[in-house]
């Protein structure tokens, strides 16, 4: 991360926006953000990342925005920014680039290290809070959808303290035991 140049951004609704040709080189890159109309326009996690590591100027309207201010704006519409941006954080210390997830429940794409723009995603990442229930079939159908993709799914576990464990998940079939269903059950 040491080697991303300081690079200044105006917040434009709820994206950071860059404008400077040399920055949105160097940041694309990287595998940053998304490029319209010659500006390349940052997700929330993304800037909330280059804040957190001091490599963005955040502004609206000359009024300079920090880590804590642009976590509280995004809090607001998106009660999972925290758990999104632990995981992206993660990852990105780990030297993977990270786009945002296409569908299917999914957070992140994620590609394998040092082939951002040959290939494509390696990994779909979804993110759960210790202690979050997620239903069995929703997880299931997550995981059949991903895997018809030619991608490895996997789920992200926030601990309480901030740590993030990964878990690779593959399809698994339940046979149903109907014999023991029809015998008298005791305790």
């Amino acid at each position: 991360m040491d080697d991303t140049p300081l690079v200044h951004g105006e917040l434009v609704s709820d994206q950071t926006c860059i404008t400077q040709k040399n920055m949105i080189h160097e940041l694309e890159l990287k595998g940053f953000g998304e490029i319209e109309e010659k500006k390349l326009f940052l997700k929330s996690f993304e800037t909330l990342y280059l804040l957190y590591a001091k490599r963005l100027i955040l502004k609206k309207n000359k009024k300079q925005i920090n880590f804590d201010i642009f976590m509280n704006i995004c809090q607001k519409t998106d009660s999972e920014t925290l758990t999104k941006f632990l995981i992206y954080r993660d990852l990105r210390n780990r030297g993977y680039v990270v786009k945002d997830g296409f569908g299917f429940g999914s957070d992140f794409r994620v590609y394998e290290r040092g082939h951002y723009g040959e290939k494509g995603a390696k990994f779909l990442i979804f993110g759960l809070n210790e202690g979050q229930q997620e239903k069995m079939g929703n997880l299931q159908k997550k995981i059949e959808e991903i895997t018809q993709m030619g991608k490895e799914p996997i789920i992200a576990v926030i601990e309480r303290r901030g740590e993030v464990i990964y878990y690779k998940i593959n399809k698994m079939d339940f046979a149903e035991n109907k014999s023991r269903l029809e015998e008298p059950f005791d305790l």
